[in-house]
This record gives structure tokens, C-alpha cells and sequence, in this order.
């Protein structure tokens, strides 16, 4: 079985900003420059390029979101740095509550 690869966001979002905002460059270039994207890392720069977005945008895409395990970790190591429970944590994420609450249960820490 071949193992599936999976898009290389850093040539797509290159490609969006040189095309499409320009402006932005500056903002995201902390971010693309690293080796490999995470999971955070290209939440983060979709946020950076696409921050108007509609309540009922923001509620689909939120639907079908997944994280990776160490995505996971990365999250609740901010959560401890940070000292936030679980609710803050959801709302600086975008998560659910829940979610969060099956993360820390599992111990993905």
C-alpha cells in the first residue's frame, strides 16, 4: 500500500499570496518559511489571508476539521502554558468544549 501524501500547502498558499494579496507577504513569510507546515501553522495562515468570513462559513468549515496527534499535543502544551481551561482553550481555537474535555480524557498529553 502507498502512503497518501498530502498537499503541499506551502506551494499552494505561495501561490495564493504572489497572485492574489500581495500585501500579505510580509505577514505570512514567519510561517511559510519553516520547513513543514502543521496542522496550527496552516489554520493560522488561512486566517491570516481569509479573516472575513460569514458566521455560516465559519460554521461549516469548523464541521469538517481534523486534527493530527501532534496538533493535538501542540494545543494542550498551549493550554498548560498559557494556563487556560477548557473553554478559553476552545474559544481561542475554535473548538468545542467537548472536544477539548475528549482530548484531556484520552491524555493525549
Amino acid at each position: 500500500m502507498q502512503k497518501l501524501k498530502s498537499p503541499n500547502y506551502k506551494k499552494i498558499y505561495k501561490d495564493i499570496i504572489n497572485r492574489k494579496y500581495p500585501d500579505k507577504i510580509k505577514q505570512c513569510h514567519s510561517i511559510l518559511c519553516k520547513q513543514e507546515l502543521s496542522t496550527l501553522d496552516i489554520i493560522k495562515i488561512n486566517s491570516l489571508l481569509f479573516d472575513e468570513e460569514s458566521k455560516e462559513t465559519t460554521i461549516a468549515n469548523q464541521q469538517h476539521k481534523s486534527y493530527d496527534f501532534s496538533t493535538i499535543q501542540e494545543i494542550l502544551e498551549y493550554q498548560k502554558k498559557n494556563a487556560l481551561n477548557n473553554s478559553q482553550l476552545a474559544i481561542h481555537f475554535k473548538l468545542s468544549r467537548n472536544t477539548v474535555a475528549k482530548w484531556r480524557k484520552i491524555n493525549f498529553i
